[in-house]
């Protein structure tokens, strides 16, 4: 004769029910976390972030979603620049979104290439936005070595031949990593866009103006998820 199955104890049901209760609250929590962005009442003004990356993307429906402004990736380095910046740049504004360019910053590269390929892609306009320098790349895999002092003297021309062209005091767009390795953020005197998403960003040490709230809300402006961003009020 086999052995008869025993039904599985209270125990081991109770464990199952919670089991399932806790992938069922991970799973909203998941959801909401995607679909999340602030408090319209506490932050006015939002917007976003856009790359080639993110496909197409309707900027009329980030207006409805309560977007007021786009800022766009326009160039990285001395010789890269994002391939959907001028179609982005065209529908931002059709749709009534004021606008704003970011330049990712080639720790490896002199500061005059990349002024002049900023040049090159951002057109001037008093209508822009200050203009945005993304600081996440470090110089630790550069092919010939580059001193802290280098990097931050290089920021600094940088961000003044940028300034030179836009008319503006620049954004500087800290990641974690970046400030983390150069601590940039006390010794330069400009105005910071930070990222983190849900939580309050305090990793720069100073108040933020910027803040990158969701880095992938999911919405009906695109398919691919967005970066959420909002004002200091």
């Amino acid at each position: 004769m086999g052995r008869r199955r025993t039904k599985p104890s209270w125990l081991m049901r109770i464990l199952a029910l919670l089991l399932l209760a806790v992938v069922c609250a991970g799973g909203w929590y998941w959801w909401q976390l995607q679909h999340w962005s602030p408090d319209e009442a506490v932050y006015p003004d939002q917007g976003v972030e856009v790359a080639a990356r993110d496909g197409r993307v309707n900027f009329r429906t980030v207006r409805a979603l309560g977007g007021r402004f786009a800022y766009l990736d326009a160039s990285y380095g001395a010789k890269g620049s994002d391939a959907a910046f001028s179609r982005n740049l065209t529908a931002a504004r059709e749709a009534g979104l004021q606008v704003g360019a970011v330049h990712r910053f080639d720790p490896c590269v002199m500061a005059d290439g990349q002024s002049a390929n900023f040049v090159t892609v951002v057109p001037r306009g008093a209508d822009m936005l200050p203009p945005a320098i993304e600081l996440a790349a470090t110089a630790d895999d550069c092919a010939e070595r580059v001193t802290e002092a280098a990097v931050e003297s290089e920021l600094m021309t940088l961000i003044n031949q940028i300034e030179g062209h836009a008319g503006k005091p620049v954004i500087l767009k800290i990641m974690p990593g970046f400030e983390t390795r150069y601590g940039l953020s006390a010794r330069i005197e400009r105005n910071l866009w930070l990222s983190r998403t849900r939580l309050l960003p305090d990793y720069a040490g100073r108040p933020w103006l910027l803040w990158t709230a969701n880095e992938a809300l999911r919405s009906e402006a695109a398919e691919q998820p967005l970066r959420w961003v909002v004002v200091q009020p």
